[in-house]
This record gives C-alpha cells, sequence and structure tokens, in this order.
C-alpha cells in the first residue's frame, strides 16, 4: 500500500510539472506542449444526416380484369414499359364465340322488332277501316272495340321488341368489353417509360379476375424517404437541396430535393416522414437501396469559428483556452451551429488563437509550448 501511494505521488508531481506554475521545491513548472489553431470568421453550416431507403414514386400492379388463359406475354423482368402498350393477352376462343352469340341474338330482337311494327302497321289499317264502317253503320261498336285493343297490344309488342333490342345491344357491347379485357395493357399520364419489377406469372397459366401479373414501376425520379425529429424540422422546406449517398456507389453523390413534409409526428418516434426526390435518369439508382441523406439545415454566413478540438469543459461548462503569449487563458464561450469539424461560438473570444491539443494539461494562465499550429 506504501509503495502505490508513492507512486501516486510522483504522477501528481509530474502532472503539476506539466500545469505550469511551481514545483514542490518551488521549481518553475515546464510549459506543456500543445497544438492551437486560429479563431476563424466565416460561414458555417448545419447539416444532419439521415438514413432511409429508396422506393418507387409510382409502383402500378397490373391484373386481370376476366379468368382466363394466358396466351402472350411480351413484357419480362427489367423490360421498359410505355403507357398504352399491351402488357399481356389472354386466350380469345372463348370470348370470340360469347360475341358472335351475342351478334346473333341482336339480329334476332331487331328482326322481332321488324316484325312487330309491320303487324302493328297492319292493326292500324283494320282499326280505321272498322272506324269507317261503323260512322257508315256497316261495322258494330264491339269489332270497333275489339280493333282498337288489337291496336293496343301490338304497341305493346313494339315496346316489348325494342327493350329486347336494348338488351341484346347491350349484351353484345358486353361481349366486346370482355373480348377487349383479354388484351392487357397499361396506361399513366405522360410519356415516360416505366420499368417491369416483378412477373408474378408464366405464359399458358390459368389466372382469376382480378389476379396480380405484373408489378410495373417508376424510376425516374425515385424517392427516398427519411425521418426527422421535431429539433430539425422547422428547418426543413419543401425544394430544399439534398445529397445523397448509398453503398452501392460509395464514391459518388446524389443531388435530390426535398418533395414533401408530412404535417404531424408519428405518435410512436416523435418523428416527421420527409420524401426526397432524386433524378435517376440513367437509372442506376434502384428502389430498395439504403441511402444516407445529408440536408443543410442552418447557415450562418460571417461567424466565429474554431475548430471542434478546441471545445474543453470546466465545471461542465464549455470553453476555449486562448493563446496569450506564452501562456494560456480560459474563457468560457456560448456555442452556435456545430458543422462536422467546427463550431460556431455565439459568446466568447473573437479573435486570436485557441488549443486545440493538450487542454487536459492546462489550467488557467499555464504556459505553453506550442508544438504545432494550423495555418492562419
Amino acid at each position: 500500500m506504501g509503495a502505490r501511494r508513492t507512486i501516486a505521488a510522483a504522477l501528481l508531481v509530474a502532472l503539476g510539472a506539466c500545469k505550469g506554475g511551481d514545483d514542490a521545491d518551488g521549481k518553475k513548472r515546464r510549459p506543456a506542449p500543445v497544438e492551437v489553431a486560429p479563431i476563424a470568421r466565416e460561414s458555417i453550416t448545419r447539416a444532419r444526416t439521415y438514413s432511409g431507403s429508396l422506393g418507387a414514386p409510382a409502383e402500378l400492379i397490373v391484373a386481370a380484369k376476366i379468368a382466363g388463359r394466358i396466351k402472350t406475354m411480351p413484357v419480362d423482368l427489367g423490360d421498359t414499359v410505355k403507357s398504352g402498350q399491351v402488357v399481356v393477352e389472354l386466350d380469345t376462343d372463348e370470348r370470340v364465340l360469347l360475341l358472335a352469340q351475342a351478334d346473333a341474338e341482336f339480329a334476332v330482337a331487331r328482326a322481332t322488332l321488324v316484325e312487330a311494327n309491320q303487324a302493328l302497321e297492319l292493326t292500324k289499317r283494320d282499326l280505321d277501316r272498322i272506324v269507317q264502317l261503323e260512322k257508315r253503320g256497316v261495322s258494330s261498336k264491339a269489332q270497333l272495340d275489339t280493333a282498337r285493343a288489337n291496336e293496343i297490344a301490338r304497341a305493346a309488342s313494339v315496346e316489348v321488341a325494342r327493350a329486347q333490342v336494348a338488351r341484346a345491344e347491350a349484351s353484345r357491347d358486353a361481349a366486346k368489353v370482355r373480348l377487349g379485357f383479354t388484351r392487357i395493357g397499361v396506361r399513366w399520364d405522360g410519356d415516360d417509360t416505366r420499368v417491369v419489377a416483378r412477373r408474378l406469372v408464366d405464359e399458358g397459366a390459368m389466372v382469376a379476375a382480378n389476379e396480380p401479373l405484373l408489378t410495373i414501376v417508376e424510376l425516374d425520379p425515385l424517392e427516398a424517404v427519411v425521418f426527422v425529429s421535431e429539433r430539425d424540422y422547422a428547418y426543413l422546406e419543401p425544394e430544399q437541396p439534398v445529397t445523397l449517398r448509398t453503398d452501392a456507389y460509395p464514391k459518388e453523390r446524389f443531388e435530390g430535393r426535398v418533395a414533401r413534409i408530412a404535417p404531424v409526428f408519428e405518435t410512436g418516434s416523435r418523428q416527421a416522414r420527409v420524401e426526397i426526390a432524386i433524378p435517376n435518369a440513367d437509372g442506376r439508382l434502384k428502389p430498395g437501396m439504403f441511402v444516407r441523406a445529408t440536408i443543410d439545415l442552418e447557415t450562418v454566413g460571417d461567424a466565429v469559428v474554431v475548430p471542434i478540438e478546441a471545445l474543453s469543459s470546466r465545471d461542465d461548462a464549455p470553453g476555449v483556452f486562448l493563446v496569450d503569449g506564452e501562456k494560456v487563458a480560459w474563457r468560457p464561450v456560448k456555442l452556435g451551429v456545430r458543422a462536422w469539424d467546427r463550431v460556431q461560438l455565439v459568446e466568447g473570444p473573437t479573435t486570436g488563437r485557441v488549443v486545440t491539443l493538450g487542454h487536459q494539461l492546462l489550467d488557467d494562465g499555464s504556459p505553453i509550448a506550442i508544438a504545432g499550429s494550423r495555418p492562419e
């Protein structure tokens, strides 16, 4: 135990010698070796990097409206597709027969209508003849009533025939539409091309109505989704520039912009969703990639700036050691914007040099020996 106390005392004496002042024998303490850097006045920007993933802003799921067997599928995984292009064709044999049947029923209904109109015309002529005969007293009133009843019945038959024609026409049109459903196309606004992301069935397969067949996505622009905290939310605004990096291209940067900012925060995480639009004309970026998005939140144009290494703490208060000739002076500071390796001093020294390495050897007024310095 005595040996440990002796060693500890020796360490304290050595540390005191480095801190400056007088040692136990009254001799002057040696200057502490330090590195320093100048206090600068320059622009400083607070940037934050958020992790997220890329996604397609538009995803189209192609499905069959009717059941049938896939006849041809001219697109495959990774193929480009234009609006209006047919991507799946179903077998048409059954639908062609159903359309032919509907055409025949429509023709029969029209013929029935023609026959009903002709019968109504004859009945009207008979009624006119009986009316003339009844005026001359040749025909009885009972015959006139019968003729009028026949006209009413024939007129009703014409209306029934017309309804049958309308029904047959609707059935024929429905058969045409169902035949058109065998050619499954895609459509969206604009003339941009999209890409087949998933192919879920193959040629020859039987599919049910509304069964998904393909997934088609938009790749230019892409969309990155990140979540920001309440502290950063107030600094965001639409069209704000964003720099993105991805592990797929570690040496490259991609430029984007803030497209949409959620007006509410997630209850669980207390974060808000931010969507970033990223041009992707060359198609190198893909949905699902992990990205790191860097956004400049706050910029101060003419700030007092020191390296982040210059900060130290005394009594839980931040400060810097300002070079004062061959000694240093401790100066408390108030911090502002923090960048990657620099920090703004809102309050504190505005000129001079500060210690960036060797704080642990210093007190207020300690002598120093500058071992190296950054260029002014």
